[in-house]
């Protein structure tokens, strides 16, 4: 179906609920205020016009206090938060009680390196419009956009399925001649 083909760029959405529950913040923000620039909520796809299909949706003049900027939704919508300068954009982000994705778009290698240092979140992305690693690295958020004590892949996903041991030695050269030592070696 349309879900697994190639030439599609998005497939349905997973259930009806699912569905509903995002196209109502496209509703919400429609309602708070923000601008609306590209509607998907009309999207049809042939031979399949009663699946949960939402096109891209796209908010302009998002602000703060919108559930669609508050709250984390599952789907294709996208809001555009104006700021003035790149330390209040850092402050609304590192403010905010999820820390999924961010990215920023710059020439500025200092810029990029100052938001990466200090940004709170969990997956950072410069001059990309997605920050999803590659499997083999460690992929999640943090605040409340991590769910459970691990990462979903990446080293995280490897130690969830392996019994780790530590092992600390020390081979003394004398051995048991050296008798009874109870300071570190390092101490002595």
């Amino acid at each position: 179906g349309p879900g697994t083909d190639n030439s599609n760029d998005m497939g349905p959405l997973v259930t009806k609920p699912h569905f509903e529950k995002v196209k109502a913040y496209v509703d919400s923000g429609v309602q708070e205020g923000a601008t609306l620039v590209v509607d998907g909520r009309g999207v049809k796809v042939a031979g399949h016009e009663e699946g949960y299909f939402l096109g891209a949706c796209l908010f302009d003049n998002v602000k703060p206090g919108m559930k669609i900027y508050q709250e984390e939704i599952f789907g294709p919508v996208l809001g555009v938060v104006r700021v003035k300068t790149l330390q209040e954009a850092m402050q609304l982000i590192n403010d905010h009680e999820y820390g999924n994705g961010t990215c920023i778009f710059t020439r500025d290698g200092e810029a990029a390196r100052y938001f990466t240092d200090h940004i709170q979140v969990g997956m950072v992305g410069v001059n990309v419009p997605l920050p999803v690693p590659v499997a083999y690295h460690s992929f999640g958020g943090w605040k409340r956009s991590l769910f459970g004590d691990l990462h979903a892949y990446g080293p995280d996903a490897v130690r969830f399925y392996t019994k780790r041991k530590t092992i600390t030695q020390r081979w003394p050269s004398a051995g048991v001649r050296e008798g009874a030592v109870f300071s570190f070696p390092s101490s002595r």
